[in-house]
């Protein structure tokens, strides 16, 4: 099951990276943008740009995805099984009108829909919470950051 506030990290954050293994073996971390939470033990994204990741799941589809809020430093890692789910199937007629309603014309660039089965959910977050810093003092010290980097 998939905990409510991880749901709400990807409903906010929607950029996870998936690391996938290509059928010789060797690891691949791809950032994927059009993330959506489907149940409480499934995600799915958008397949636009990702011939490799969609070969190497067919070949193998054990996964997992990170997403980070980049301000709290807090996150997810979500570990499951890739399942391809392709235009012209009533799976994918159920779920393509979700992503077209966050995603709009983007959609038009789908050419299909990865969905993943979570089996397990472990959180992620800075050791500057094991120094004793709070969200709010993380959350600043990150905003000065971009700040610096994009003012």
């Amino acid at each position: 099951m998939i905990p409510q506030s991880t749901q709400q990290l990807i409903t906010r954050w929607r950029l996870g990276h998936i690391a996938t293994v290509t059928p010789g073996g060797r690891p691949s971390v791809s950032p994927k943008g059009t993330f959506l939470v489907v149940d409480d033990s499934t995600i799915a994204f958008g397949e636009i740009r990702s011939p490799q990741t969609v070969s190497n799941l067919t070949h193998s589809p054990e996964c997992e995805v990170n997403f980070v809020d980049a301000f709290t430093r807090k996150g997810a890692r979500l570990r499951g099984t890739g399942e391809m789910v392709r235009e012209g199937t009533a799976e994918f007629d159920a779920l393509f009108p979700r992503f077209k309603e966050v995603w709009g014309d983007l959609c038009d660039r789908m050419n299909l829909i990865v969905k993943i089965n979570v089996t397990e959910v472990k959180p992620l977050n800075t050791p500057l919470y094991d120094d004793g810093a709070t969200e709010a003092e993380v959350i600043a010290l990150n905003k000065a950051k971009f700040s610096e980097m994009y003012p």
